[in-house]
């Protein structure tokens, strides 16, 4: 099943575009994920196993290295084939 996940990154920094930045790019190193980001959010498309297993490791990763961020994040799916 394939759905799409929008995600935003509030980084509760100063210097907040780095953590983004990182996120963004952590992400495109996954395979089977299309990530497209805009202005305001990322969004990440691919097989449901996938994009959460993603989604999990990034998530725990940037909570680790960033003293604090929020993630605002909507699921879309099942996508149509």
């Amino acid at each position: 099943m394939d759905i799409a996940v929008e995600l935003s990154l509030y980084p509760l920094d100063a210097d907040y575009i780095p953590p983004i930045q990182d996120f963004i790019d952590r992400l495109n190193t996954h395979g089977g994920l299309k990530v497209v980001t805009n202005s305001m959010s990322t969004q990440v498309f691919g097989e449901y196993t996938r994009v959460m297993a993603a989604l999990n490791e990034e998530l725990r990763r940037t909570f680790e290295t960033n003293e604090k961020a929020v993630f605002a994040m909507k699921v879309l799916g099942p996508l149509a084939a």
